[in-house]
């Protein structure tokens, strides 16, 4: 009783999150506006959302995306190389980037008496960039290096990459979303000037604006900025559906490394894609039972119980465009093999496809799963990073506000069904990173999240 107690009490930050209404605009040109009020402070992030990422990219263009995420601050027809950057920060602003598999952003947080200059120049580049050949030869050898950095140099990084070119077959997320290193040595600057002027247009674009605004002032200078830009005949991409998996996977990667390290990949479905609505709430909460805070399953149970593992992780995530996977990962403890801890693992698994999750454990990990939903809200940026991503992977912004209540109608009987379903060997693919000497290097630090320009 007490704790739902307790998940109502923070049940209700969200509730009056929710009665903020979400402003939706469309403009002429195709651009959908989004603007949520906010004004606990004096201040306003907005992000333009494009619907292309490295799902959307084949063979020789990999990276294309990305390399033309970061030539995005390299110079309009207005503004010169840097300069966008330099007119944020003098007016007291943080602005960056990131590419994912399904989409490409960029965002300004400010003063909310700045938007208009944050406006005004989003609006200069999604149909103005110079993309100049110098500027492009130097910004692809710093991304050659990002990509030596964060992936060649880092075993467990390598071994993710190689960990998804396995596993999936046809989906265009087998792609790295850096791209694979001979695509980047044959990129040239008419393949960004293809992909921009396909992709880089209003009508596959989402402007979000969460904070102290006025929604009629915000979409009217949207018109005013965005309005005269012309729209592009963005088609659909082709469907590359993966098909069944026929047998478990298992994959090698030597690499130098101090330590070995597994990964393992169930593939289930999406919110997109689900055979019935509430199948990717219950993976949602599985992933939470295992590894939802130091009270879960996998660190109470195999780190600091059995100690098989000196660290380990499942991850889940319901809001993709395609099929997703349901990851579990982890180091051996010392003196433990990675075989020790994959039957570990895969014990865990079976547990929850044979005994239903205990009522008092369920409440539990939807509490937590409540209160970093409440903690989110006190950020105007992941408000608006909510809004976004959704909308760009088509499920739509409306989702935000129903996110907790389907998670609190998902059943221990749920849970164990999806387990049963998704989490078979046929859907399974493992890999081991087996340590390599590392010849006096110590491997590099792994990058937190995407391939964002230092996000």
């Amino acid at each position: 009783m007490k704790r739902t107690l307790i998940a109502l009490a923070l049940a209700l930050p969200l509730a009056a999150a929710a009665s903020v209404p979400v402003h939706e605009a469309v403009l002429d040109n195709g651009l959908k506006v989004l603007v949520r009020p906010d004004r606990r402070a004096p201040i306003v992030t907005s992000q333009v959302w494009y619907r292309v990422g490295s799902s959307y990219e084949y063979g020789g263009v990999t990276g294309v995306s990305h390399v033309l995420e970061h030539m995005m601050f390299k110079g309009t027809e207005k503004l010169a190389p840097g300069e966008f950057s330099r007119i944020i920060a003098e007016h007291g602003g943080s602005e960056n980037a990131f590419t994912g598999r399904d989409y490409t952003a960029y965002f300004q947080t400010l003063a909310s008496d700045r938007l208009p200059i944050a406006l005004e120049l989003e609006a200069e580049r999604m149909r103005n960039l110079a993309l100049p050949e110098e500027e492009f030869l130097k910004e692809l050898e710093v991304v050659k290096e990002e990509r030596r950095q964060r992936t060649e140099d880092d075993p467990q990084s390598l071994t993710f990459e190689q960990f998804n070119a396995t596993a999936w077959e046809a989906s265009p997320y087998r792609i790295p979303v850096i791209g694979w290193a001979s695509d980047l040595e044959s990129l040239s600057v008419d393949d960004l000037r293809y992909w921009y002027q396909k992709w880089y247009a209003p009508n596959n674009a989402t402007l979000v604006v969460v904070g102290d605004v006025d929604p009629d002032e915000v979409i009217a200078l949207a018109k005013e900025h965005f309005g005269p830009l012309k729209p592009e005949q963005v088609g659909t991409p082709k469907p590359r559906s993966e098909p069944t998996q026929r047998g478990e996977k298992r994959l090698t990667v030597k690499a130098p490394a101090k330590e070995p390290y597994l990964l393992m990949g169930y593939k289930t479905t999406g919110l997109a894609t689900a055979e019935a609505d509430w199948e990717p709430y219950a993976l949602e909460m599985l992933a939470s039972v295992l590894d939802g805070g130091s009270s879960t399953r996998l660190s109470r149970e195999l780190v600091r119980g059995a100690r098989v593992a000196a660290d380990t992780s499942a991850s889940y995530s319901a809001f993709s465009r395609l099929p997703e996977m349901l990851l579990l990962d982890g180091t051996p403890a010392k003196g433990r093999t990675v075989g020790e801890l994959e039957a570990a693992l895969r014990a865990q698994v079976e547990r929850l496809q044979t005994e239903p999750v205990g009522a008092e454990e369920l409440e539990r990990i939807r509490t937590q799963l409540i209160a970093g939903k409440v903690y989110e809200l006190d950020s105007v940026f992941y408000q608006a990073m909510q809004l976004g991503k959704l909308e760009t992977v088509g499920l739509g912004w409306r989702l935000v506000d129903e996110y907790v209540e389907h998670l609190s109608r998902i059943t221990p009987e749920q849970i164990q069904a999806v387990a049963q379903k998704y989490l078979t060997p046929d859907n399974l693919t493992v890999a081991v990173l087996e340590p390599q000497p590392m010849d006096g290097k110590a491997p590099r630090a792994a990058a937190a999240g995407g391939h964002a320009r230092d996000f």
